[in-house]
């Protein structure tokens, strides 16, 4: 090697570091670049002792994105436990896998069944008339929802309300008591998804004990970030998702974690947060659960630029950036602007700098 090539490589060794440090705390996602040109004398090697780079790739002009590709898990939104309301032996729960919608069975105790409606809150106590609270309201809100009317929808359980819970409950040959309470509904923010049963038909139940575990019924992916690309993945990012079959759906990030953690990885320590995507139309999701999915995000576009592969660039000796272009069998170093990375590409600028130059890389 040349004493005139030994401060070029430094040089491109001290950049290429610059870069990478660069690049993760934008949190822009470099991919390998395309294969170079030759060196400009034709030959594929090292510098030649003109000074000549080992191989000039062109400055290009166009789109440049700094999205990214990650590798994700298909699977369902949130994750609870239902438990049981009365005692006695289970003779019916719903099966894995099953969606149960509001007003429809979860499971049955000695033959009475416990059905589903939408609330935040556990179901904890027995309605009657007088009662006041959020969980009149609940039970209230759910009763309209299902048409029964003839009621105000507050927190005061009236007698209007214990009429219409009788009239819910001779729709599904109850005993019409007007009163309501564990040992016939539970709550769940939404149409749940059974994941597991925690007992099985014949098992003897009590109050409190596990009957169920479920899910939100809504198809959602998760994936990890390391923290220097949290930028990229902010709540509300368009995102592609390219499920197992290669139907690919569009959908954004509803949810980004708060706290980092550590992968499970020991090759790879690197603190990342958890990120969810939701679907634009999780209806046409389909898939088994824990199925590998890559999610594509739609990152920042800079439209109609000059750019150079990343390991064009030079850090010059007084500071800043350059290039080394390469025109009539010469090269000479040229001061550059730093614009956005994306792609194993930068966005460049700078005073004679134009489309078609080419300019120094290293060597494939």
């Amino acid at each position: 090697m040349s004493g005139r090539e030994r401060p070029m490589a430094r040089r491109r060794l001290v950049l290429a570091l610059a870069a990478i440090v660069a690049v993760a705390g934008g949190g822009a996602a470099v991919t390998a670049v395309s294969a170079p040109d030759k060196a400009a004398d034709g030959s594929g090697g090292a510098a030649d002792a003109k000074g000549l780079p080992a191989a000039t790739a062109p400055v290009t002009r166009g789109d440049l994105s700094n999205s990214s590709q990650q590798d994700g898990t298909l699977g369902h939104l949130g994750e609870r436990k239902i438990n049981a309301g009365p005692a006695g032996v289970l003779t019916w729960v719903a099966a894995t896998g099953s969606v149960v919608e509001r007003d429809e069975r979860l499971y049955e105790v000695e033959g009475g069944p416990v059905r589903l409606m939408y609330g935040a809150e556990p179901m904890y106590r027995t309605l009657r008339t007088g009662d006041k609270g959020k969980d009149v309201r609940r039970l209230e809100e759910n009763l309209a929802a299902l048409g029964y009317v003839g009621f105000d929808v507050d927190e005061e359980y009236t007698a209007k309300t214990a009429a219409a819970v009788k009239r819910w409950q001779k729709s599904h040959d109850l005993k019409q008591t007007g009163t309501v309470g564990p040992d016939q509904i539970a709550f769940a923010g939404s149409a749940v998804r059974v994941k597991e049963a925690g007992a099985a038909p014949g098992d003897r139940i009590a109050p409190g004990g596990p009957v169920l575990t479920v899910t939100g019924s809504e198809r959602v992916v998760r994936f990890k970030i390391p923290v220097s690309e949290a930028e990229s993945a902010k709540t509300g990012t368009r995102v592609k998702v390219r499920l197992p079959d290669g139907t690919e759906l569009p959908g954004k990030v509803s949810a980004v974690g708060k706290t980092a953690s550590a992968g499970d990885d020991p090759q790879d320590r690197t603190p990342k947060i958890s990120v969810t995507v939701s679907f634009d139309q999780p209806e046409k999701v389909k898939g088994i659960d824990q199925s590998p999915v890559t999610v594509d995000l739609t990152g920042e576009t800079r439209r109609d630029v000059l750019t150079v592969p990343v390991n064009a660039l030079l850090a010059l000796p007084g500071g800043g950036f350059g290039v080394q272009v390469v025109e009539n069998g010469t090269a000479r170093d040229l001061e550059v602007e730093l614009g956005m990375f994306g792609q194993g590409r930068v966005e460049v600028s700078g005073e004679g700098l134009r489309e078609g130059m080419k300019v120094g890389v290293p060597a494939a």
